[in-house]
């Protein structure tokens, strides 16, 4: 933009210079011709008056005077045919003129002026003035170089000016885009400059009245889930009660434990809801939070007879997501193995390092896999997820800066591949 402005300024400015400074050069050079002229004109005419009323020793001696001190070159053709002053050929104009016609004409060299006039005697003389094309030109060359050094000037000035203002501009551009990135990225709280240039200004604004009405609706949904969560916790109390009342002890047990899942559950989704998107996470070590999830979901694959491979590379791996996010996403992925493969279905948990930081985890079963069309989407189904535990891990993966894609196995099973950014 920056460039396009100073080539638009540089260029209207060129014209308007040219349009300008054109014509005035030409004036100039006609100007200083025509003062040229002028003055030999006067000094031709000076000498007319005496051809008719002075003698011919006289005359002879005003016209070399008058010659010699004369910038131009003055000669007088008598009717006789005599010639006085300086040593001219006699041209068709003086011809001319001695037949009565004064007039003028660009010769090779300069400019000849010959004036008819009458001597005494009645006889036709002419008076021939010659100005050289340098006396022509005198001064022509400074005023143009003047002009063209005006001209670079006023040029450069206006180059410098547009640069300014196209700075202006594009450093408002910059910032308005660089707060729009920020708002996309989840920081709510990037606002521009209102008081931008023009345009851009209004632009700015109504950025940031979009900026807040994002961050009012957010905090609106924000506390609107934790208020759905915060009821969820009633029932879930009741279950408790229900659960301790009864007379088996290993129900009991196993009630309280899975009130207890739901309930931390519960908690993680109220965390969530009121955590802003702007707050940066700790993150986590995935080597670490791999291996106890792993040990966790070992027991339920020897009661369904599963046998899990697993393949974690020696940690830490610093990621960006907190040990809940990644603890919830691995167990929504194995959990989605476990309810979706019949029983006797194997799968397989490896952990690498990323090549810059990070890691990537893959969580791999021997089952009959996901359709083609799902595989397709890369992780997300036309509806927008494709399941969701997939869903949930393919969010914890985007918000720490990595990815989630869909494969099939060696085996012809699902392949699920997770990103994870590393800690900055």
């Amino acid at each position: 933009m920056r460039r396009r402005v100073l080539l638009l300024v540089g260029a209207t400015t060129s014209l308007v210079l040219v349009a300008f400074l054109v014509p005035l050069a030409i004036l100039v050079r006609d100007v200083a011709a025509d003062r040229a002229v002028q003055a030999a004109t006067t000094q031709a005419q000076a000498l007319s008056s005496l051809i008719a009323t002075t003698d011919r020793d006289s005359l002879e001696v005003t016209v070399t005077q008058a010659d010699q001190a004369s910038e131009h070159d003055l000669t007088v053709f008598l009717g006789d045919g005599t010639r006085l002053g300086h040593a001219a050929p006699r041209s068709p104009l003086v011809r001319l003129a001695s037949r009565g016609t004064s007039a003028s004409a660009d010769v090779s060299g300069g400019r000849e002026i010959v004036f008819a006039v009458r001597e005494g005697s009645g006889r036709n003389a002419v008076i021939r003035a010659f100005v050289p094309d340098d006396q022509l030109r005198a001064g022509v060359d400074r005023a143009w170089l003047l002009l063209t050094g005006l001209g670079v000037t006023l040029l450069v000035v206006s180059l410098l000016v547009a640069d300014r203002m196209a700075r202006r501009l594009v450093r408002s551009t910059i910032a308005l885009a660089d707060v729009s990135h920020r708002l996309s990225s989840g920081d709510l709280s990037a606002r521009a400059d209102p008081e931008s240039p023009a345009e851009i200004g209004v632009v700015a604004r109504s950025l940031n009245h979009l900026g807040s009405r994002i961050d009012e609706l957010l905090s609106e949904e924000r506390e609107t889930v934790a208020d759905l969560s915060h009821r969820v916790r009633t029932p879930l109390t009741a279950l408790r009660l229900e659960a301790e009342a009864l007379t088996n002890p290993e129900e009991a047990e196993r009630i309280s434990d899975g009130v207890d899942a739901v309930q931390r559950a519960v908690t993680q989704v109220i965390a969530q809801a009121r955590r802003r998107s702007t707050e940066p996470t700790a993150g986590c070590d995935a080597a670490e939070v791999v291996r106890e999830r792993v040990e966790f979901w070992a027991a339920l694959a020897e009661d369904t007879g599963r046998t899990p491979r697993c393949e974690i590379a020696p940690g830490p791996l610093q990621v960006q997501p907190s040990r809940g996010d990644l603890a919830a996403s691995l167990d929504a992925l194995l959990g989605n193995v476990f309810a979706h493969t019949p029983d006797g279905t194997d799968f397989s948990v490896r952990l690498e390092a990323r090549p810059g930081g990070g890691a990537v985890l893959w969580v791999e079963d021997d089952g009959p896999g996901l359709p083609e069309s799902s595989l397709a989407h890369r992780g997300a189904s036309a509806s927008g997820s494709s399941g969701l535990g997939l869903d949930i891990a393919r969010r914890t993966a985007r918000r720490g800066g990595g990815s989630l894609t869909l494969g099939r196995s060696p085996s012809g099973g699902l392949s699920v591949r997770m990103e994870l950014a590393g800690v900055p």
